[in-house]
């Protein structure tokens, strides 16, 4: 079957505007095309949400970025440098982070632990300021620092995924489905933790199925379907398409 027409192309890229620049991404696994010819882009401060049903590519397209899976074809740059075949530990050094789906916390370590985890790069210092600003932004997660993250519901693990991701201060935060499995009630909290990290000015790519909570957090949004881009552009522009049956 011939792959949809595109109907909105991604803007061209200047290095002075982008910080993340996807230019043709492949990738594939094994005899399956996960991803085909995607070039989107974040810009410095931006909140761009991938949309699209399971099995999309959206993962795919977050763990590349990431260098967790790699690139079979085209070219990710970051900051203007092409990092297509840097590894996930330079990716994060410059300034990646990852919340992953299924969030992933360690169980039976602590909350605070957990947190510190994501800052393994930084001297105690820098660990201890961000720890501070993590309590701040979050006092539940200071009451119950001590507490086995195991022990946390789903949407209080999802805010500790956040959090230990963002203990680097990252410039671009990507978040791989972090509305997965949770109740209004969690999903509305880990909106609020968004928001948090949006105010502080960093870059988010959000890669979700759940549209209606993933459009009202983000600037541009682009539709994927089986790989596909089927249409990129502001979240009015994209809107009915991300909300149609397909992409509840």
């Amino acid at each position: 079957m011939a792959s949809p027409t595109v109907e909105r192309a991604a803007e061209p890229a200047t290095p002075t505007d982008t910080l993340l620049e996807l230019d043709r991404l492949d990738v594939r696994y094994g005899g399956v095309h996960a991803v085909q010819e995607l070039s989107i882009r974040v810009r410095p401060g931006e909140t761009v949400v991938l949309i699209g049903a399971n099995g999309a590519g959206k993962s795919s397209v977050i763990n590349a970025i990431m260098g967790l899976v790699p690139a079979a074809g085209g070219q990710i740059r970051y900051l203007g440098q092409d990092i297509t075949r840097s590894s996930p530990a330079s990716r994060a050094r410059a300034g990646i982070r990852i919340s992953p789906e299924g969030r992933r916390v360690f169980a039976h370590l602590s909350i605070e632990d957990n947190i510190l985890s994501g800052g393994y790069t930084l001297s105690k210092a820098k660990r201890d300021e961000a720890l501070a600003w993590m309590y701040e932004a979050f006092p539940w997660l200071a009451a119950r620092r001590k507490a086995p993250a195991g022990t946390l519901s789903g949407g209080q693990q999802q805010i500790v995924a956040i959090a230990r991701a963002l203990t680097a201060s990252p410039k671009l935060l990507l978040l791989d489905e972090p509305f997965l499995g949770l109740s209004p009630v969690a999903i509305a909290d880990t909106s609020a933790a968004i928001r948090l990290v949006q105010e502080r000015g960093m870059a988010v790519l959000i890669s979700e199925q759940m549209a209606r909570p993933a459009l009202k957090l983000a600037d541009h949004g682009h539709v994927l379907r089986t790989g596909t881009l089927r249409r990129s552009g502001t979240v009015a522009e994209i809107r009915d398409l991300a909300l149609s049956e397909d992409y509840l």
